[in-house]
C-alpha cells in the first residue's frame, strides 16, 4: 500500500516530532517552542514542531537561549540541535555555526507501511536473525555497531540501552550472525500512542553487505512490529539503507541534518 506523500509527511510533522522524540529522556525543558531533553550521559537534544513562516520568533532566534539551556547544565557534554530541510529556518545554518555547533551528514527522513518491509525471501543461508537476549549480546552488538557505521566505540552505550530495556516500553534490539559472528544489528522503537515504531541503528560490518542481512534485519523487525500493532515505519537513513527501505516501499518525506556542539 503506498501512501499519498503529503500524507506521510503529516505523519512525521504530526506523530513524530516533540514530545514522541522525548522517550528516554531523563529531563526535558522548553524555550518557546523549542523543546530540550537531557538524555542519559550527558547528552543535549533540541528539536522542534514545524517551521512554517507564520511563528512570532524565528526558530534561528531560538538557538542561543537554547544552547544557554544546556550550557548551564555543567553535566551536559554534547548537544545536538536537530533540523529538517522542509522547515521555514532562514539563516539557521549560520546561527548554528556560530554558536558552536557543527553539521553533520544529512539523513533521508523514510516512512511508509509496515507491510512494505515485510520480505518473503528467508534470511541468506548460514545467516541467523533474532532479538538480542543477554547482557553480553548487548555489550557486542554496540561494539560491531560502531565499527558496521566507522566510529569509535562510545563509553556507556551498552549501559543506556540496558536501560532504555529495563523501562520495558516495546524497545526491541535484533541481530545477525554468520558463522557465529555477530555481523548486523537493528533495533525497534514504538513511538508511544501512535501506530508509528522507529527502526533504528540498522548496520552492517562492510564485509557482509550486500549479500541481503539487511533486509533480513528489516523483515524480522518488521513482522515484530507488525505482530505488536503498528502500522508505519520510520528511519532516518543514511545513504547506504535509503535505496535499500525505498526499494521495500518507504518513502523518503524530508531530509534532516544533526548539528553538534560539544563543550570545550
Amino acid at each position: 500500500m503506498t501512501e499519498p506523500a503529503a500524507r506521510l509527511l503529516d505523519v512525521y510533522d504530526s506523530l513524530l516530532r516533540t514530545d514522541a522524540e522525548m522517550q528516554g529522556a531523563v529531563h526535558v525543558g522548553r524555550v518557546g517552542p523549542l523543546y530540550l531533553a537531557i538524555f542519559p550521559g550527558g547528552q543535549g537534544f533540541i528539536t522542534s514542531p514545524r517551521f512554517s513562516g507564520g511563528e512570532p520568533t524565528p526558530l534561528s532566534e531560538l538557538v542561543a537561549p537554547a544552547l544557554e539551556y544546556f550550557t548551564a547544565h555543567s553535566g551536559i557534554t554534547k548537544v545536538e540541535f536537530k533540523t529538517r530541510a522542509h522547515d521555514y529556518a532562514p539563516g539557521l545554518h549560520e546561527t548554528l555555526l556560530s554558536h558552536g555547533f557543527a553539521a553533520g551528514e544529512p539523513e533521508s527522513v523514510m516512512l511508509g507501511r509496515l507491510e512494505n518491509l515485510v520480505s518473503h525471501r528467508p534470511a541468506p543461508q548460514g545467516v541467523q536473525v533474532r532479538r538480542i537476549s543477554t547482557t553480553s549480546e548487548l555489550e557486542q552488538m554496540c561494539v560491531m555497531s560502531a565499527e558496521a557505521f566507522g566510529q569509535p566505540s562510545a563509553p556507556g552505550t551498552a549501559q543506556e540501552l540496558a536501560a532504555r530495556m529495563d523501562l520495558a516500553d516495546g524497545v526491541e534490539l535484533w541481530a545477525a550472525w554468520a558463522g557465529g559472528l555477530m555481523v548486523g544489528a537493528g533495533r525497534i522503537e514504538p513511538v508511544a500512542g501512535t501506530e508509528v515504531v522507529g527502526f533504528w541503528g540498522g548496520g552492517v560490518l562492510p564485509g557482509y553487505r550486500g549479500r541481503g542481512i539487511y533486509r533480513a534485519l528489516t523483515n524480522a523487525r518488521a513482522r515484530s512490529a507488525m505482530a505488536t500493532g503498528h502500522s508505519f515505519a520510520h528511519s532516518d537513513s543514511t545513504e547506504y539503507s535509503r535505496p535499500i527501505l525505498e526499494r521495500q516501499g518507504l518513502a523518503k518525506v524530508t531530509t534532516t541534518t544533526p548539528y553538534l556542539w560539544k563543550r570545550s
